[in-house]
């Protein structure tokens, strides 16, 4: 059953001043280790950069509209630190989420998140859809 559905998209060239203004300092905020490492690998980090970005804001945007925050605390989801959503790749290329901190410990059932990136020239998109586990 589907319990939440996100999309976002960023302008590349908003991270690349973000990251030319703020530096190491914006990268920590918001990304992990890995995610750093897994960008800069690449020609041009900055759209990897920001669809990871994107990803982040649609899973904010999907679990803040699902059933998990009435099932939360009252002021709904406490998850203003970016870093606790982690966008990986698997050995494929598939990417996927790996919730992380609080987060993690406070999503209440079994869930998969469903995730897709698209980037071009100027644009960053991610669509997020968290379906709940068949018991």
């Amino acid at each position: 059953m589907i319990v939440g559905i996100g999309t976002d998209i960023v302008e590349i060239s908003r991270i690349k001043d973000a990251v030319e203004k703020w530096g190491e300092r914006f990268l920590k905020k918001i990304f992990t280790e890995s995610e750093i490492s897994y960008c800069y690998k690449k020609r041009d980090p900055f759209p990897h950069l920001a669809v990871r970005f994107a990803a982040k804001e649609a899973v904010v945007k999907t679990l803040s509209t699902s059933e998990h925050k009435a099932q939360s605390t009252e002021q709904g989801l406490k998850f203003a630190n970016l870093k606790n959503i982690e966008v990986l790749n698997q050995p494929t290329g598939k990417p996927f989420i790996n919730l992380l901190g609080d987060l993690k410990a406070s999503f209440p059932y079994k869930f998969i998140i469903h995730l897709t990136l698209t980037h071009e020239r100027n644009y960053a998109i991610a669509t997020v859809v968290v379906e709940r586990k068949n018991s």
